[in-house]
């Protein structure tokens, strides 16, 4: 049994700041796998491939969106519509044939369809970049927003993470900001709760 108060009420005191003796987002994460059990270490799996483009098939969309974790369901429907989105974009620009490429399946209403088409008009890739990586986070928040000690709160800790992640190696200044963010955010989430 997952002792969740204790675990997502350590997160924010892990670090603070991008030192060469702080935690990396890497290293969080694998003490967030390890102090979960197997059930939740299977859910976190499923983050996992939605990361990684060489696992995203039309087969694991098809799976995810019945998984019975609502997180996990609904996350990877963002996720499929917002590559969907990412490829119709790029198709559009380059002459391509609509639906080209697109994965296959129907990721049914795509609430963010709209602030997704702005953010990829954006000019400039970076910019472009942050404002979808906005999206991705604020999503996960709304997903996990009255889950305070279950394994939905850290999955959106996880989405998190990966995304500063990215930021981190492509940006470290940009990286570490972001994280202090994210521990604001975790320390706010516990201001007036008593945790005795």
């Amino acid at each position: 049994m997952n002792n969740y108060h204790y675990l997502i009420s350590s997160l924010p005191s892990l670090t603070l700041t991008w030192g060469k003796d702080s935690a990396s987002p890497s290293d969080m994460r694998k003490e967030i796998y390890e102090s979960c059990g197997r059930h939740d270490r299977r859910l976190f799996k499923w983050l996992e491939y939605a990361f990684d483009d060489s696992r995203l098939t039309p087969h694991l969309y098809s799976k995810a969106l019945r998984h019975t974790n609502r997180f996990i369901r609904e996350y990877m429907r963002f996720d499929l519509n917002m590559r969907n989105a990412k490829v119709e974009y790029l198709n559009a620009s380059i002459g391509r044939e609509q639906g080209k490429d697109v994965m296959g399946i129907d990721g049914g209403e795509f609430e963010e369809e709209a602030e997704v088409a702005e953010a990829l008009r954006c000019p400039d890739m970076l910019e472009r970049e942050e404002k979808l990586d906005a999206i991705t986070w604020k999503k996960a928040e709304e997903l996990s927003e009255y889950d305070y000690f279950n394994a939905n709160t850290l999955l959106c800790y996880l989405v998190k993470l990966h995304i500063i992640e990215r930021w981190y190696v492509l940006d470290p200044e940009k990286g570490a900001e972001m994280f202090r963010k994210l521990v604001e955010e975790v320390r706010g989430t516990f201001k007036g709760i008593n945790m005795q």
